[in-house]
């Protein structure tokens, strides 16, 4: 079966001409029709975005049945941090605080997509996550995910997925996941110079491969690449990526 992940960093959904627009960012994720959107900068409850809940109804206007959210920080009136919402049952959610010291509230959004209803053996275990602003916080956090239960549980031959907002300019920590977990990064082209990152940041004239998407598993990567619409260049400062792979459900490795 193929399965289609789309990561996006919406930005609250106030766009690049600081005007709230919903609407594109659903039209965004129409266009792709993910079977597993990855979203980070979610609102819930906040002024700003008119208290919206974002997660329920961006899932509900885009037609997917099954979501989670994660609200990482706390604002005066509200919340916002990541969600997924997906076309697979989620089998089980969890938000893992990646928060380091006295750094900003951070998390990763854990969760179990069912692939085959018939068989729960078959599932894809996705992290959904927004990194901080240094390099140091960066492989903190990264540490924190690698030690947690819910990632030490998996085998290599386990369908995982990690995505979301890296904020890795200088893709330091593709060296933390390709080394020895064997990770590969769907949203990597490969040049005579070696790996580059698609650039996503800043939307308008990317300069900068921030949103990630390393795979592993049955997983076989099929194409991956960045929505560069107009309607993107303006929905958020990010452009989302997407990658679709082939998963054989018949393997028993």
């Amino acid at each position: 079966m193929r399965v289609k992940v789309l990561s996006y960093n919406i930005h609250r959904a106030i766009g690049i001409d600081r005007r709230f627009m919903p609407s594109r960012i659903l039209k965004v994720m129409e266009d792709v029709d993910a079977d597993v959107v990855l979203l980070q900068e979610v609102d819930s409850g906040v002024p700003r975005s008119d208290h919206m809940d974002m997660a329920s109804e961006l899932a509900d206007f885009a037609g997917y049945p099954y979501f989670s959210q994660g609200l990482n920080v706390k604002l005066s009136k509200g919340h916002y941090g990541n969600a997924t919402l997906s076309r697979f049952k989620i089998l089980q959610s969890q938000n893992i605080d990646i928060t380091i010291g006295d750094k900003k509230s951070r998390g990763c959004l854990y969760t179990e997509l069912s692939l085959n209803k018939l068989d729960a053996s078959k599932s894809i275990h996705v992290f959904n996550w927004h990194l901080g602003l240094s390099a140091k916080e960066r492989r903190k956090q990264c540490a924190v995910l690698l030690q947690h239960p819910s990632f030490k549980q998996l085998t290599h031959a386990d369908n995982c997925i990690v995505a979301g907002d890296f904020n890795d300019w200088r893709s330091l920590m593709r060296i933390l996941f390709i080394e020895g977990r064997e990770f590969q990064c769907a949203t990597d082209h490969h040049t005579r110079r070696g790996e580059v990152a698609i650039k996503t940041y800043p939307s308008f004239s990317p300069r900068g491969g921030l949103d990630r998407i390393y795979y592993r598993g049955q997983l076989q990567l099929i194409n991956a690449q960045k929505y560069q619409k107009k309607v993107a260049k303006i929905a958020s400062d990010h452009l989302p990526v997407f990658a679709t792979f082939e998963i054989n459900l018949t393997s028993k490795v």
